[in-house]
């Protein structure tokens, strides 16, 4: 049966190579669709982890900075920095935007922290980190930036003075991080022309501009252009503590939202990535009923191809079992091609994919499990159609 098999193979090998390579092409897309998946997920949990945070504190009936807005004081952390089993609570700010490098845009987001505490890159792969409190900005090198280069958020440039790797939103934006001041500044503070417009409007209201209230306008002014708003606060647990029984008090003495790292990675995953992830899976589906048609329509082509030879065999007495047994390792064969074919090609172009791809050992192994069971389910046509070859053909034309 092997003997048969190999023999067939080789007659007809180019169309046997050709269509494994095919094959394979849409199995490497199939397993970069999974990896992209994996790697969304991991991109989320590598989001949580470099954080350096145990609870996440943020406006109170949302889903946190990184799922829907927040927008909280920045003095919230002082007060919840005095609750038991808080070791140390931060500010931070998450901003998805446009930034400039030279004339080119880069999207990113721009993520505001207190230097030296949770928030910010927990390495570098280049450079130092922020010290000074304006217009320094450690970068992911996905962002294209180099050290020493300038980028331009809003109306202020930074020198980027640090490189990171990996360090990307869940959405795969990759981070640029700058001190707090200016990024509550960047995302909330209005340009000038709109401030402009708010004085003059504020001076026009009778009670805010009163004559006999010296000093009135002037302070409101100044709250104008001001921002004390933060989306987040990052708290890092005591010894001790369970990160729920601290996040417990939060949400009933400070009337916040406070989640722990387990409960905001099932916000990202569940909620953010969960489209996401019904279209790819989805896109799977297509993918191997294209296969197993493809597959199909190869090994049926085949053996109409050789239709005499199969009735040669039958009428020297070959069993339907080995012709069967010839046509199923066929099919497996050209499975096993397009699979390595295929798991060659998805790791050699996942590195140029715009998001993380992360090839897992048990994906492939599932996927070459799937690819064996698809490829065999093809061969049913091609062998019920062998099986009802008359042996008299071989004869007769």
């Amino acid at each position: 049966m092997i003997s048969l098999a190999g023999r067939d193979i080789l007659h007809s090998w180019s169309k046997f190579v050709f269509t494994g390579v095919g094959l394979g092409l849409l199995i490497g897309v199939t397993l970069s669709m999974a990896g992209i998946y994996r790697g969304m997920v991991d991109d989320a949990q590598m989001l949580l982890w470099n954080s350096g945070a145990d609870l996440w504190v943020v406006q109170k009936d949302t889903l946190g900075p990184y799922a829907e807005p927040s927008n909280i004081r920045d003095d919230v952390y002082r007060d919840v920095l005095g609750l038991p089993g808080v070791a140390q609570a931060v500010s931070v700010t998450y901003l998805t935007m446009q930034v400039l490098r030279g004339e080119q845009d880069v999207r990113v987001m721009v993520v505001g922290f207190e230097p030296g505490q949770a928030g910010e890159p927990l390495f570098l792969s280049a450079g130092r980190k922020i010290q000074r409190s304006h217009y320094e900005a450690v970068a992911d090198e996905k962002t294209g930036f180099r050290l020493g280069e300038m980028l331009r958020i809003r109306r202020h440039d930074y020198t980027v003075v640090g490189l990171t790797r990996r360090m990307v939103s869940s959405g795969g934006d990759p981070m640029v991080f700058i001190a707090l001041k200016d990024a509550q500044e960047a995302q909330f503070l209005k340009d000038n022309d709109a401030i402009v417009a708010d004085r003059a409007r504020t001076a026009g209201s009778p009670s805010l501009n009163r004559p006999g209230v010296p000093g009135l306008l002037e302070s409101v002014q100044t709250s104008q252009t001001v921002s004390h708003n933060v989306n987040a606060v990052l708290v890092r647990v005591a010894q001790g503590w369970e990160p729920e029984q601290v996040a417990r008090g939060i949400r009933r003495w400070k009337h916040l939202q406070a989640y722990t790292l387990a409960q905001m990675e099932e916000i990202l995953v569940s909620k953010l990535i969960a489209t996401s992830a019904k279209q790819i899976a989805v896109f799977l589906v297509i993918l191997t009923i294209v296969s197993t048609a493809i597959v199909s329509f190869i090994i049926y082509t085949m053996t109409l191809g050789k239709i005499r030879e199969l009735a040669v065999l039958k009428l020297i007495g070959t069993r339907n079992r080995t012709i069967a047994g010839m046509i199923l390792q066929e099919s497996l064969g050209l499975g096993l091609i397009g699979f390595l074919i295929g798991k060659t090609v998805a790791t050699l172009w996942a590195p140029y994919f715009p998001k993380y791809v992360l090839l897992l050992p048990g994906d492939a192994l599932r996927g070459l499990l799937v690819v064996m069971v698809v490829c065999a389910i093809a061969s049913v046509v091609a062998i019920r159609v062998a099986l009802k070859v008359d042996p008299a053909t071989a004869i007769g034309g």
